[in-house]
């Protein structure tokens, strides 16, 4: 099965602070592993009810200046869907800066 791949780089001074926040949000219902720097998160292919052809895999990546995320999904819908869904979560927790600049790639 091909992946739909989209990274984006959302400049923040804060990104570990939100990895951490966004990771420890999502742990108390999904698959999820994290340090100060690196996060990913599995979302099941039938999450919410959903019926994707596969899993998705969010990473999270924080630099100084900057959070990397990285969706990996099985369907195009899918990859939509968790670019909004992460996109209001990080928000959530950046609420002094956000909206954050999400330049999906």
């Amino acid at each position: 099965m091909e992946k739909t791949t989209s990274t984006a780089i959302v400049p923040t001074a804060s990104a570990s602070k939100y990895l951490q926040q966004v990771c420890k949000h999502w742990e108390h219902n999904l698959s999820v592993e994290f340090t100060a720097d690196h996060g990913t998160v599995a979302f099941p292919k039938d999450a919410r009810g959903a019926d994707w052809p596969g899993d998705a895999l969010v990473t999270f990546d924080a630099g100084a200046d900057a959070l990397t995320v990285k969706i990996e999904a099985s369907a195009e819908g899918q990859l939509e869907a968790l670019k909004d869904a992460v996109a209001r979560h990080v928000d959530r927790f950046a609420f002094r800066e956000a909206p954050l600049t999400y330049d999906w790639r």
